[in-house]
């Protein structure tokens, strides 16, 4: 397994450890309720390293990133970034993704998903015939996300760039903890507010990086967290998880993902969706809460009072901000309205629930 600037940190604080995506990553210190609360109502510290960055240059790089995503690149300047997501040739997902752009028309950072580094680059370079300069800097990339409403406040303290005031979808450039050229951001994939700090991995610049975050937040009751909170936080926000929601074989517009899917410029994959948004879809990726006791998980199949195949259950979850268990499904078009009434088959039980709106929280 590969480790993160962060690794021996969580070890010697007694995280517990699994391998994720070929990383040796921190899945929970405490309790998971226990994190996901701190996030949801303070701030805490997720170690995202294992995240992949691209850079892309040149004056074809634009035009490079237009035909291999959904979303249009074109309308993003500079310290502003979007959420996207590469099609495949068969209206599925390669990955999702989120394009910085550094330099307007020149310079482009993409950030993918840790299990699709080498798929993703790959298939990037499969369209590259332009000669776009393409350098893959994800093992010297740190990345910590400092989630949750008060996790700004306390970062502001380590930097003179005016990370308070940053909107939602951009990024500055600067100084921050005694570490040059950091890269801040306000993305997140919490819901719970806050920044994305990346940064070079050289001459300790990780370590001290932590040290002075959790200098200045322990005091405030800032925490380390791990992975398995931050999947109850996107699943509670209904942000997608490449895997488990989308996947080559889900489309956007199945997922919810129309408001990405730019049909304004031409990309790869762009004539099956059309046809798709033209025809209308199949199914749909709903939200739905349980109503029977039980709690719905990854592959669990939806059926409906007659125990006839409707779909199948992507994320589940007890949300501890609700204490109740949601999940997300693909369900067949008839049973995607709010209010409509599901079974999910848990062992031999088929158990109620109901598609609600999303997000949960």
């Amino acid at each position: 397994m590969k480790n993160t600037p962060f690794t021996t940190i969580h070890i010697s604080l007694g995280a517990k450890m699994a391998e994720f995506a070929g990383y040796n990553m921190p899945i929970s210190y405490s309790s998971i309720n226990e994190e996901h609360h701190t996030v949801r109502n303070n701030a805490g510290v997720f170690d995202v390293s294992h995240m992949g960055e691209f850079i892309l240059r040149g004056n074809k790089a634009l035009d490079l990133i237009q035909r291999i995503t959904t979303n249009d690149a074109a309308k993003l300047t500079n310290g502003k970034a979007q959420y996207s997501c590469l099609p495949n040739n068969t209206g599925g997902i390669v990955d999702d993704l989120l394009v910085y752009c550094v330099e307007e028309n020149k310079t482009y950072l993409l950030v993918v998903n840790a299990s699709n580094i080498e798929k993703d680059w790959n298939w990037i370079n499969s369209f590259n015939t332009e000669g776009v300069e393409m350098e893959n800097i994800s093992d010297r990339t740190g990345l910590l996300a400092v989630q949750g409403p008060n996790a700004v406040k306390y970062m502001q303290e380590l930097t003179d760039m005016d990370i308070t005031n940053l909107k939602y979808y951009t990024f500055a450039k600067g100084a921050f903890a005694g570490v040059e050229n950091v890269l801040v951001s306000a993305t997140g994939y919490t819901g719970a507010g806050g920044v994305e700090i990346y940064f070079d991995d050289k001459d300790g610049a990780g370590e001290k990086i932590w040290n002075e975050i959790f200098r200045v937040g322990a005091p405030h009751g800032l925490k380390p967290i791990g992975l398995a909170a931050r999947d109850t936080l996107r699943l509670e926000k209904g942000f997608c998880l490449y895997g488990n929601d989308i996947n080559d074989t889900t489309s956007p517009l199945e997922a919810g993902l129309g408001w990405i899917t730019k049909f304004t410029k031409d990309f790869n994959g762009r004539a099956l969706l059309e046809v798709q948004k033209a025809n209308g879809v199949t199914r749909k990726l709903v939200g739905f809460e349980m109503i029977d006791k039980g709690i719905p998980r990854h592959d669990y199949r939806i059926v409906d009072a007659n125990n006839n195949d409707i779909g199948v259950v992507t994320s589940g979850t007890q949300a501890p901000s609700l204490g109740k268990a949601i999940g997300m499904a693909y369900v067949a078009k008839e049973y995607c309205a709010e209010g409509s009434e599901i079974f999910v088959q848990v062992r031999d039980k088929a158990l109620k629930a109901v598609v609600v709106k999303m997000p949960f929280v």
